[in-house]
């Protein structure tokens, strides 16, 4: 038998005076709360009451023995009160790993109204390229731009990105601008690669080899170039979708975009799910949908 269920039902009995009473309070029968009595005993190797056909009192040991059982279960029961409240309510560390274009342009703008609205949260937010260990590296979410391969992940799409050629209004007016992926090939392009110059950018149904005297393996860095008029570039919009918005570049061949890219958030289990991850997906789900701000531009 359970012992910490035992000790339960010794402590009702011992306060009720009789096994009826315990056996109604504990909503089980007259023999089980008898049997974990005994197996209380039996394990102590005392006699916990003196049994008459009237009344149950407790022994001197027994006396003894409620009085530590009680402090134990009411350690027991503080304990699982402030979990079940942790867990009801947000509050702690909440520790967050992301891709560094995505955590620098879009969860940092999202921290500070999330910690507003749930004030006992600290945040720690870690960028990097690398797909973490949420065990070993003790993450409690990530969130990944593009598909996932690792199905043990628990994962939940919470927003989409788009894939846009895109150039500033001095490239093309110096170059021109192109009407069709095979046009790309009187452009400088800005190749992101971090092993081979040959590249294919990709749009709907086909792949157009490009080329250019720029190759870098940071979307960041070919952001910056292209926004400084040294060529064409094809980048997600969680990357320059603000730039377009404010018309630091233009987009280009938007009829011929690919499919979006998903974005996810990313954590260990779906089943006990703590408070602050709970309402961080929550949050940023809402935030983003039903269309991300950085996907659209008049």
């Amino acid at each position: 038998m359970d012992k910490i269920t035992s000790m339960r039902v010794f402590s009702s009995v011992a306060r009720y005076g009789s096994y009826s009473a315990a056996a109604k309070k504990l909503s089980i029968s007259k023999a089980m709360a008898s049997k974990h009595v005994q197996s209380l005993e039996q394990q102590l190797g005392v006699r916990l009451f003196n049994r008459t056909t009237r009344k149950l009192n407790l022994t001197e040991v027994g006396r003894i023995y409620v009085d530590k059982v009680d402090a134990v279960l009411s350690e027991i029961d503080e304990a699982e009160s402030t979990i079940s409240e942790l867990n009801s309510e947000p509050r702690g560390k909440l520790k967050i790993k992301a891709q560094p274009s995505f955590g620098a342009f879009h969860l940092s703008r999202a921290l500070s109204g999330y910690m507003k609205k749930y004030p006992e949260v600290t945040t720690e937010l870690e960028l990097s390229n690398r797909m973490p260990d949420l065990v070993e590296d003790g993450v409690d979410l990530a969130f990944h731009v593009g598909e996932l391969d690792d199905s043990t992940f628990v994962a939940r799409k919470v927003a989409s990105s788009r894939r846009v050629v895109c150039a500033s209004p001095d490239y093309l007016k110096q170059h021109g601008k192109p009407n069709t992926p095979e046009e790309l090939s009187e452009h400088n392009c800005l190749v992101y690669s971090p092993r081979t110059p040959l590249v294919d950018w990709d749009f709907i149904n086909q792949k157009v080899r490009i080329s250019g005297d720029i190759q870098c393996n940071d979307g960041d860095a070919l952001r910056v170039a292209a926004i400084q008029g040294c060529g064409i570039a094809q980048l997600p919009t969680y990357i320059v979708g603000m730039d377009i918005q404010s018309g630091r570049l233009c987009a280009l061949l938007e009829s011929f975009e690919p499919e979006k890219l998903p974005v996810y958030a990313i954590y260990n289990n779906r089943k006990y799910l703590s408070a602050k991850i709970k309402t961080f997906v929550e949050f940023i789900y809402d935030l983003y949908q039903p269309e991300a701000y950085w996907n659209e531009w008049t």
